[in-house]
């Protein structure tokens, strides 16, 4: 058999909601590929947990539970979309440590063990690709480790989870609190029966720390990412963002930071911020994800689209499939980890960040005075203030200029303990200029 025609065979690990659809485009496209990659590919196998479950359109004489045997027999090239950490590492590092190819859409494992499967990868000259692991069919992580590859990233900013973003989207256009807007998510399918991941952020931890690895040049996990979910976002705080012309959003915040001396490092986090209604990420709603980026050069880039299901990811993963198999046709590699910055990360406290702050006040002389005071004393500028109401119902609010996080948390806890002061309604960060 000619190189021409010998297949490329591929392993599937995985036949959920997005391997199966995976399976189904390499069989319907069989073709198509061919003619794009150079020569046929041909799926070897699928490893499944159990073998009895029905799986309409998926041959079933390719389906095992040895996914062992599978990853250790004569294929080229191993997809993975089971997810998890074990047993999936095990497996991609024994495919990369025998020189087979890898891609995998697995942001959780990416973002604990990533430099590991990127030093197999490189000891063996295989390739590693992952693009879809984070923002579904979004063309995302591609962009950052190569177009951008000769620019200087600043910032990443973005809505990287779409179960939360739908139901941010939900309580803003109906007034409804958050047990309720997670109710309709999990009712029309945008929410998992198990909603911990998206609503408590490690979701969009685990991507935010692939994006600043692939950003920064720096190996970022999961564990350096600051984490806040939704859960405490009341009604309440959507309401004041709309007072002040602006929205609340899940973000994903990567940012290189530069101190006076001229060091610099990396700071990552995942946290619920007000945004003005102007910026291009306000206008993100449903289960749709978003992430702007901003460089030196190449300025201000936005990129939009579906950033989860089974259609959208396995998009995704056949375009890395068609990336790698192209490389072993031509004989080359795809571009390799860069991690040369190997900058510090940044503690949350240190971060320099804006807070929105309701307080419940009495109706006092000189409230609004010692709270400046306190304010004035933490070194924390005021950039606003709005009081509202009389007796019983008054209410001061209160936008700050920046400053590090932990000063801000000091100044609001310092606050809270006035006598004139009954509640802190809420915090919140803010994000984006007014």
């Amino acid at each position: 058999m000619t190189d021409e025609a010998k297949p490329i065979r591929v392993a599937l690990l995985g036949c959920g909601t997005v391997g199966t659809e995976v399976a189904r485009l390499l069989t319907e496209q069989a073709d198509e590929l061919t003619a794009r990659i150079g020569r046929p590919v041909e799926l070897a196998g699928i490893a499944v947990r159990r073998n009895n479950k029905p799986r309409p359109g998926v041959p079933a004489e390719l389906l095992t539970t040895d996914a062992e045997g599978l990853v250790g027999s004569d294929v080229d090239l191993v997809v993975e979309v089971i997810g998890g950490i074990e047993p999936t590492r095990t497996l991609l590092l024994s495919a990369l440590n025998a020189g087979k190819s890898v891609v995998t859409a697995n942001k959780a494992l990416l973002a604990e063990h990533g430099g590991e499967l990127f030093t197999a990868a490189d000891a063996s000259g295989a390739d590693l690709y992952f693009e879809a692991a984070v923002a579904g069919a979004i063309p995302l992580l591609r962009p950052l480790r190569e177009s951008l590859a000769g620019d200087r990233i600043n910032r990443v900013i973005g809505i990287v989870n779409g179960t939360t973003n739908y139901i941010l989207s939900s309580m803003s256009a109906t007034g409804a609190g958050y047990s309720e807007a997670l109710e309709e998510a999990s009712r029309l399918g945008y929410a998992e029966a198990d909603p911990t991941a998206d609503v408590d952020g490690f979701d969009a931890a685990a991507k935010a720390a692939i994006l600043a690895s692939l950003a920064f040049h720096t190996r970022v996990t999961a564990s350096q990412v600051h984490r806040e979910g939704i859960a405490q976002v009341s009604a309440s705080d959507i309401a004041s963002a709309t007072q002040i012309n602006r929205v609340v959003k899940l973000l994903c915040i990567c940012e290189r930071v530069t101190d006076e001396d001229g060091s610099e490092s990396v700071a990552v986090r995942v946290h619920p911020a007000m945004i003005p209604k102007s910026h291009p990420l306000a206008s993100v709603g449903g289960a749709f994800n978003a992430v702007f980026v901003e460089a030196d050069a190449a300025g201000q880039l936005m990129f939009y689209g579906q950033g989860a299901g089974g259609a959208p990811t396995a998009s995704a993963v056949l375009g890395d499939l068609v990336a790698v198999a192209r490389n072993m046709v031509l004989g080359g590699l795809g571009p390799r980890e860069s991690a040369y910055a190997d900058l510090p990360a940044r503690t949350m406290g240190q971060t320099p960040t804006r807070y929105h702050v309701s307080l419940d006040v009495a109706d006092v002389a000189g409230v609004l005075a010692q709270v400046a005071t306190i304010f004035a004393e933490h070194d924390v500028s005021i950039a606003a203030v709005r009081q509202q109401g009389r007796a019983e119902d008054a209410s001061l609010v209160i936008v700050t200029h920046g400053a590090p996080d932990a000063a801000l948390r000091s100044t609001v806890d310092k606050v809270a303990g006035l006598a004139a002061v009954r509640e802190v309604v809420s915090v919140m960060r803010v994000e984006g200029d007014d």
